[in-house]
């Protein structure tokens, strides 16, 4: 699940300490596909217990705790300056606050499967906002033809032959919503923050403690204080908070530092396939035939547009 992508993923990696004995990348990769995967099924979980606000608002602050111990035993720092706190905000709304809510939300009316399928979509709407912001970001046949095919996929998802029979378009639309929130906020950071020379831990961290604040601001004046604390979707919130927000980002920085940003990012391809096995064995939410058939054209469209193009033999020599 698409979490918190700061200024940082332009940051070159620190410098390494003494080395450690460390978990096998493999195995890291695995973890964290599982953890974004179950996070759907802890927000549906969330979600019985408590309003999707105070949801949201609970998984900050586990997430946000999580990185500040993490800060705390790494001694590093929050970012200074006014300006960039001010890019941070605006990063903090469209990576977490907003599609975190909207996520949650949808979920009241729509399976965690579905959501989680939604979420692979990001790739797609990421290519179709590079297109206009960032002019060296250019298309290639390849691309666009995946393009077209991950819409495909969506639209097979959704039964569009069937009229959308069955379907919450309000659901839907919001899940969809939160998908394209965060290829926005990805260039936005990617236009104005990268660069900063802060720590990427810092950043990310301040960037949680943003949106906490303005889920803090907002979750009161919708919501009304839990009358009783349901267990089960309390733990629920806690771990989409802790690991899904949390530790999740911690083992995402460590993939990105040692096999780089494009084999990290092939976890997006493993989440709706976990968070559907999830939602179906777990919740035990139905699955139509044209769920999993348009996932995987979700997917395989996705992938196209992360084709970049290989450079002309002799380019660039002098």
């Amino acid at each position: 699940m698409s979490t918190v992508t700061t200024a940082a993923t332009s940051e070159p990696a620190l410098a390494a300490g003494p080395s450690r004995p460390r978990l096998d990348w493999r195995l890291r990769f695995g973890a964290l596909s599982l953890i974004w995967g179950f996070s759907f099924l802890f927000i549906k979980v969330g979600t019985e217990g408590y309003a999707p606000f105070q949801v949201t608002l609970g998984r900050l602050v586990f997430g946000t705790a999580v990185l500040a111990a993490a800060m705390a035993v790494k001694r590093q720092r929050l970012p200074r300056g006014a300006r960039t706190w001010g890019h941070l905000a605006v990063a903090a709304f469209l990576l977490n606050a907003l599609p975190f809510s909207l996520f949650a939300y949808a979920e009241l009316t729509i399976p965690s499967t579905l959501a989680g399928i939604c979420n692979a979509t990001s790739p797609l709407w990421g290519m179709v906002l590079s297109l206009v912001a960032l002019s060296e970001d250019r298309p290639t046949r390849v691309r666009f033809a995946g393009l077209g095919l991950g819409f495909i996929g969506v639209l097979t998802v959704l039964g569009a032959w069937e009229g959308f029979h069955g379907l919450d378009v309000t659901g839907t639309a919001m899940a969809l919503l939160a998908s394209l929130s965060y290829p926005i906020g990805w260039i936005y950071v990617r236009r104005t923050l990268a660069g900063t020379g802060d720590p990427h831990l810092a950043m990310t961290g301040a960037q949680l403690l943003l949106a906490t604040v303005q889920l803090a601001v907002v979750t009161p004046l919708f919501t009304s204080f839990p009358a009783h604390f349901a267990l089960v979707p309390l733990l629920a919130v806690a771990a989409l908070g802790a690991l899904g927000t949390g530790l999740a980002v911690l083992v995402q920085y460590g993939l990105v530092a040692e096999v780089g940003p494009t084999t990290a990012q092939m976890v997006t391809y493993f989440i709706p396939v976990i968070a559907a096995a999830a939602g179906v064995a777990v919740l035990g939410e139905s699955l139509r035939w044209s769920t999993p058939v348009g996932a995987v054209i979700v997917l395989a469209g996705a992938a196209l547009t992360q084709m970049k193009p290989r450079p002309r033999e002799g380019a660039g020599r002098g």
